[in-house]
């Protein structure tokens, strides 16, 4: 199975990239995971709504031109649909056995992702109605795609 993760931005402090490469590693072992890292647009404190769709239609230019042809694509959205961990762990795997093998989870900019992109998802994900950093984010979708995988298996996993 193939996860690619798209995400607006960097991850700048030590702590997001060793968090991301511990994952990265536990995935390993269930799949080939590829990060793809999209430049994010500098963003005034106060831009106008016409600058924010500006912003979020290049982010959106980049983000879609980087997804693979035949993925399932899954975009982090606040008003997405929200699962608990066994679902979700079942979500995927039931794709998986319909014959999906390569899936795209994306995460967008500070902005949030253009209606391009998530009329191009073939499911809208919420974790929660909260707003988390988009680094954290990152850490917490690895997380649980890892957690997935080890309730697919019937591994343990913490509750």
């Amino acid at each position: 199975m193939n996860i690619n993760l798209i995400a607006v931005g960097k991850l700048k402090e030590p702590y997001w990239r060793e968090a991301v490469a511990e994952y990265s590693k536990r995935l390993s072992r269930y799949c080939k995971l590829n990060i793809i890292e999209i430049p994010d647009e500098p963003t005034p404190d106060n831009a106008s709504p016409a600058l924010a769709e500006q912003i979020m239609g290049r982010e959106a230019e980049r983000i879609l031109k980087a997804i693979p042809g035949s993925s399932y694509i899954v975009a982090l959205a606040i008003q997405g649909k929200t699962f608990d961990s066994v679902t979700f762990a079942g979500k995927l795997a039931q794709l998986s056995l319909s014959g999906l093998s390569d899936f795209t989870f994306i995460i967008g900019g500070s902005l949030g992702l253009a209606p391009g992109v998530l009329n191009r998802a073939d499911l809208e994900l919420s974790f929660s109605d909260l707003t988390f950093p988009h680094q954290l984010m990152r850490v917490i979708l690895l997380e649980q795609i890892y957690r997935a995988f080890r309730i697919q298996n019937h591994e343990p996993y913490h509750k």
